[in-house]
């Protein structure tokens, strides 16, 4: 079931280095515990964007979806504001294959600044894949719908599609944390957004947003600690007459990041 909310567009942007980190790239081996998954592990992020916050994410226990067993994240009193932590409060995650498989309800709006929210329900979407190449589609989910903004009918085309990245033997994260063995995920949003008006006793179809990639979240992954970094660029560009007509910016650019402090895996 999709959850489709509009949300409040905001004016501020965000600055952040336009360095990842240095680094040193190779094929890493042997990336079974990418992200530990035993009960009880916890990770404690600095979320750096329109304000300074703190997501404090853990591992609560087994939750089955069925066929299968995941282990249940959640957050501490249930809030996150980065989009690593909101992407998998209360979702379920399993290993298969050298594969990160996620379930549940993937927000993808929380904390973000987009002319749409966006929630998924998603079953065993790869989120990481051991020996990925850099730019390998790991999944996709693809869909359409429909929804009323203050009397404007609205058609919504999405791809939601995660992507290997690099991998490095060394990294250093943007705030200067060095860790070994990283690999790199992304998980890329694209929308597209119509409407049908009519003119004259004529439809009309008319083009709200060119379909482009309005998020683009990338998680770096050290073996056996899990992510150690996100940064998440969300973007958009309208047309300024139907920007006008909505009341919304013509455009807009935001970064995220999340980077990793206290945590304890075993």
């Amino acid at each position: 079931m999709k959850k489709i909310l509009f949300i409040a567009l905001s004016f501020a942007l965000l600055s952040c280095s336009s360095d990842d980190g240095n680094s040193s790239s190779t094929q890493t081996t042997d990336f079974t515990d990418a992200l530990p998954l035993n009960n009880g592990n916890y990770w404690t992020y600095d979320v750096v964007g329109t304000a300074t916050t703190r997501d404090s994410l853990y591992i609560s226990g087994d939750t089955i979806i069925a066929p299968n067993t995941y282990k249940k994240f959640k957050n501490k009193n249930n809030i996150a504001t980065g989009f690593y932590c909101t992407s998998v409060n209360n979702n379920g995650i399993r290993k298969d294959g050298g594969k990160l498989l996620l379930s549940g309800d993937f927000s993808l709006g929380m904390g973000a600044t987009l002319p749409v929210g966006l929630d998924l329900n998603l079953v065993d979407f790869i989120i990481f894949k051991e020996y990925a190449t850099s730019g390998e589609v790991l999944n996709e989910k693809t869909g359409f719908f429909t929804q009323d903004f203050n009397g404007i009918p609205l058609n919504i085309e999405y791809k939601l599609k995660s992507v290997g990245g690099e991998s490095f033997t060394s990294y250093t994260s943007p705030n200067g944390d060095p860790y070994t063995n990283v690999k790199s995920t992304k998980i890329i949003l694209n929308l597209k957004i119509t409407s049908t008006q009519i003119f004259a006793g004529i439809p009309v179809t008319i083009i709200v947003l060119q379909p482009q990639d309005v998020i683009t979240s990338t998680q770096y992954i050290s073996k056996s600690i899990g992510v150690v970094y996100t940064k998440t660029l969300t973007t958009y560009n309208l047309d300024t007459a139907i920007a006008n007509q909505f009341g919304i910016p013509a455009s807009n650019s935001q970064t995220q990041e999340e980077f990793l402090d206290i945590f304890n895996v075993n």
